[in-house]
């Protein structure tokens, strides 16, 4: 059944490609497999997106916004500090885990020449909103603690989806790191 909605067919488009992710990947990732796994035109996903490229790209935000919303409940009552870093790296994780096709939109994008302007975009975006915390723990070097905390929960999450399940020695780890 086709929907004239157009909102309606975005997201249906959006939902097809993240369980065609979850299921093979982005690299196996087509354009056709996507309108026939949502039932809807070719031409209802280049109005929306524009190509390829533009789908993935979209993914990625989608799924960098859900995290970012997630962990802004997690810290908004917290001081700036040890406790609210802690805080983010959970709701990350937890975000992570909760999300289909988190390998996906975390390893493969990196391979996705199309989709690394917003992948840099998002590190930064996560690396600005932890800087504040290493500063006010007295680091030497905020922004680049905060760099490589977010590569290192990057990775965490990418273990813990290989796992299919949280891997609490590296989750402490990396709180380690912090404190």
């Amino acid at each position: 059944m086709r929907t004239r909605d157009p909102d309606t067919k975005r997201a249906t488009l959006i939902n097809a490609g993240l369980t065609l992710a979850e299921e093979g990947g982005l690299g196996r990732l087509s354009v056709d497999k996507i309108v026939v796994a949502a039932g809807v035109a070719k031409g209802s996903f280049f109005h929306h997106f524009g190509n390829r490229a533009g789908f993935l790209t979209e993914l990625h935000r989608r799924f960098h916004d859900r995290l970012a919303e997630r962990i802004d409940q997690a810290i908004a009552e917290l001081p700036p500090g040890r406790e609210r870093l802690h805080a983010g790296i959970r709701a990350y994780l937890d975000g992570c885990r909760a999300d289909r096709a988190v390998r996906a939109l975390l390893v493969e994008a990196r391979a996705e020449s199309d989709v690394l302007a917003e992948v840099a975009r998002r590190n930064d975006q996560f690396t600005h909103l932890v800087a504040p915390d290493f500063a006010a723990m007295d680091r030497r070097y905020p922004e680049a603690a905060a760099g490589l905390l977010v590569t290192m929960a990057a990775e965490v999450a990418v273990a813990e989806s290989a796992a299919d399940a949280a891997l609490p020695e590296l989750r402490a780890a990396l709180l380690d790191y912090v404190d």
